[in-house]
């Protein structure tokens, strides 16, 4: 597969006090992704046209399709005129267990639930995250927003992209994730530390955008014990954090922050090494 044209510049005008002006803007692009096990497709949405492969995976991990990569016996990403398909192929008892609960979904952008036929699939059980070894510093939290936005290629272009990044203990932003749409964003996240080897349990997630539920959810199912965000949470989307035991952390930028949820992960004050 080509590389993928990720921006399309197109011509504009811009109105000031001063009167009319001529400009170009870059726009992001964005194709159909259909996900597709065994020859079925079990989704279609829409997202930035790179990363498929950490975005197919992060998907089929934190949708349930999948319970880790070894449930994949093959996989391949096939370029269409009209968008790419991610094909999947599943070990015999894993593909039964799709083949039970298949559905069918077309998600717009940032479409997090898209295609759920009920309130039981919307609002699904989570695992309780372990107390675990987790401790990030507070000078790491702060600063995690900030480290994010120096690693944002495709938003210096186009300023319409969300972002994901994955922070480790010292604050340090070691993989990053861009997409119109935020869920896609974390799905790529998620799919890209899962075929890196990186354990999500070892440091933080941040998020470009506010916490709704679908993005606590996929951070729990991922086993990331602390969720950060530059924005706000809804109220049920910290009730689910609350009772997952994961650590969630809103308004995160400028150096302070809010702790909605189990703050014993985070140490405040001055920071000593362990």
């Amino acid at each position: 597969m080509n590389a993928p044209r990720l921006t399309y510049s197109v011509p504009g005008v811009n109105v000031r006090h001063d009167g009319l002006h001529d400009i170009r803007r870059s726009l992001p692009e964005e194709t159909p992704v259909a996900l597709v096990f065994d020859g079925t497709t079990a989704a279609v949405m829409m997202a930035s046209p790179d990363n498929i492969q950490d975005f197919a995976m992060g998907f089929a991990l934190t949708e349930g399709f999948i319970g880790g990569l070894a449930d994949v016996t093959d996989f391949e990403i096939v370029a269409h005129e009209l968008g790419i398909e991610a094909r999947f192929w599943l070990a015999s008892e894993r593909a039964e267990a799709v083949r039970r609960r298949r559905r069918s979904m077309l998600g717009p952008v940032g479409c997090g639930l898209c295609g759920i036929d009920s309130l039981e699939q919307a609002i699904r059980p989570l695992p309780v995250l372990p107390a675990g070894r987790t401790r990030l510093c507070q000078a790491a939290i702060a600063g995690a927003s900030e480290a994010l936005r120096a690693h944002q290629p495709l938003h210096d272009q186009t300023r319409a992209v969300h972002a994901a990044g994955f922070v480790g203990p010292e604050g340090d932003i070691v993989l990053m994730r861009e997409d119109v749409g935020r869920h896609n964003a974390l799905d790529k996240l998620i799919g890209a530390l899962s075929r890196g080897g990186i354990d999500p349990a070892s440091g933080a997630i941040v998020l470009t955008s506010r916490v709704s539920v679908e993005m606590v959810q996929k951070t729990v199912i991922a086993g990331c014990p602390v969720l950060i965000a530059v924005s706000a949470p809804t109220a049920h989307a910290l009730r689910l954090a609350e009772g997952a035991g994961l650590t969630l952390v809103a308004f995160a930028r400028g150096g302070s922050f809010d702790i909605y949820a189990h703050p014993e992960r985070i140490q405040t004050g001055a920071c000593h090494a362990a």
